[in-house]
């Protein structure tokens, strides 16, 4: 193995990304990415396949997340970039692999970028009619556009707020709910745990289970950003660290412990699972909950999006700076941002949401449903980096500055319920199409980047071997 130590690294603009993050603030990146609407309004879908089962399938999902999160860390810990999973998969397999999985997570979330938007807007207009959605839409971007196009350390920072909010709201809901649940609450009875007692525990049997977690793994969609916005930390290998160790049993908590209140307060089949998370503070006698809830659920897409144009952006200019994408998405402002990436990133979030609001309902469904399995390609592609990438490691006597525990049954253990995600979504007849959707974008994507590497000119440095993004220098040591 050869043993590379990167003293300097130069964008296209003579400057590098800048490493302004906080630690707090990438914690709450992390937990705050892994906490959205999937949550706060997708959760009683779940509940609807499995009934109070859907514990099982979320205790599934949350391994899986801690797994992948983990295994993330220790690459990114090690080696800090803005390609994060799209380099290791270069350095694990290739290139062509490294482009591929790089490509496709950027166009999964410029696709979702104009679904946040829009969704944004539509529930706020919800709760103020007079306000017209797309206009609404575009003041999102615009905003979060001009979030993105200052320094790192604003991104950051209004990401921590967006996060804790969410993160606020979740701890007051918890709360409500444990009360609600020993009958604390004056002139509420508590519907105590009888819908975890017998036949109703599992209404759907294993197969309820199954269609559940292939539906609850998404929700955890996102949580892959801190390995990206690991290369503009402060210090890495601590920041990863801690990050990582936080968010794990956090989010456990949070998801779990927000599942298991709906599950006991909301039975199968009531309407009150549309809006899971308001049909429990309507049952505590909360006023207003519905609009609370649809306030919360509007930060949360809006942090998303936030969180999302900054990964497109990260990722595009990792694709450049590889040579795998226009060597102009790596030029960086005196700000230290890639400003043409991001600006580049939202271009196709906007034509998206233009084509949606004039052609409702025939454009994003479509795209959504292309990379709608996107989130868990990308987490086998890093599964299987950290697999041959530690074990080179190990092999070679190289030291890490973080290490998965467990390795490499974990990893195993990971891969296997992918899987086994990947089984159940093939046998459903309403996910079969989406995964196989994906699966041809990948196709063609993998396709189109082999071609580029069979005509590109063989040369060396950047661009040549797939792993030579320009802020690896905060890397000391890079494992080749």
């Amino acid at each position: 193995m050869e043993q590379r130590t990167m003293t300097s690294a130069r964008t296209a603009s003579g400057a590098p990304l800048g490493a302004a993050l906080k630690p707090r603030q990438l914690t709450m990146m992390g937990l705050g990415s892994a906490i959205g609407a999937g949550l706060f309004i997708g959760s009683g879908a779940g509940i609807q396949a499995a009934g109070p089962a859907v514990l099982i399938s979320y205790l599934v999902a949350g391994t899986l997340i801690i797994l992948v999160m983990w295994a993330l860390g220790e690459m990114a810990a090690a080696n800090p970039d803005s390609g994060a999973f799209s380099v290791y998969t270069a350095r694990a397999f290739g290139p062509v692999a490294g482009a591929t999985v790089g490509w496709l997570w950027w166009v999964q979330l410029v696709v979702v970028i104009a679904a946040e938007a829009l969704g944004a807007a539509a529930l706020l207009a919800s709760v103020f009619p007079a306000l017209p959605v797309w206009l609404m839409a575009f003041v999102f971007i615009a905003v979060l556009t001009a979030v993105n196009l200052t320094r790192v350390k604003n991104f950051g920072e209004f990401e921590f707020w967006f996060a804790l909010l969410k993160v606020a709201a979740i701890v007051g809901f918890l709360v409500i709910g444990a009360a609600l649940l020993f009958g604390w609450i004056p002139g509420v009875q508590s519907p105590g745990l009888s819908n975890f007692t017998g036949a109703g525990f599992a209404p759907n049997g294993f197969a309820g289970i199954a269609t559940a977690l292939f539906v609850v793994a998404f929700a955890f969609g996102g949580t892959e950003i801190v390995s990206v916005a690991a290369a503009e930390t402060e210090d890495p290998a601590r920041s990863v660290g801690k990050a990582v160790r936080t968010v794990l049993w956090r989010i456990l908590v949070f998801y779990i412990g927000a599942i298991f209140v709906i599950a006991a307060v909301v039975p199968v089949g009531s309407a009150g699972l549309k809006s899971p998370f308001a049909a429990v503070l309507d049952a505590a006698g909360m006023p207003g909950a519905a609009t609370a809830i649809t306030l919360v659920a509007v930060a949360a897409l809006l942090s998303a999006l936030n969180a999302n144009l900054y990964g497109a952006s990260r990722m595009a200019f990792s694709l450049a700076g590889r040579g795998e994408a226009p060597r102009a998405l790596a030029f960086v402002s005196k700000a230290q941002v890639p400003v043409v990436a991001v600006l580049a990133s939202v271009a196709f979030g906007v034509v998206t949401a233009v084509l949606e609001v004039v052609f409702p309902d025939k454009v994003l469904p479509v795209l959504l449903n292309i990379v709608g399995s996107t989130s868990l390609l990308v987490w086998t592609s890093a599964l299987l980096a950290q697999l041959a990438l530690r074990l080179r490691a190990d092999r070679d006597g190289t030291a890490l500055p973080l290490r998965m525990a467990g390795f490499p049954w974990l990893t195993g253990i990971g891969l296997f319920i992918l899987a086994a995600i990947f089984v159940v979504g093939f046998i459903g007849e309403d996910s079969r199409p989406q995964l196989l959707s994906t699966f041809a974008l990948v196709a063609l994507l993998a396709v189109a980047n082999w071609l580029h590497h069979r005509t590109a000119k063989a040369g060396s440095g950047k661009g040549s071997d797939g792993v030579g993004s320009p802020e690896q220098a905060k890397a000391p040591v890079l494992v080749d």
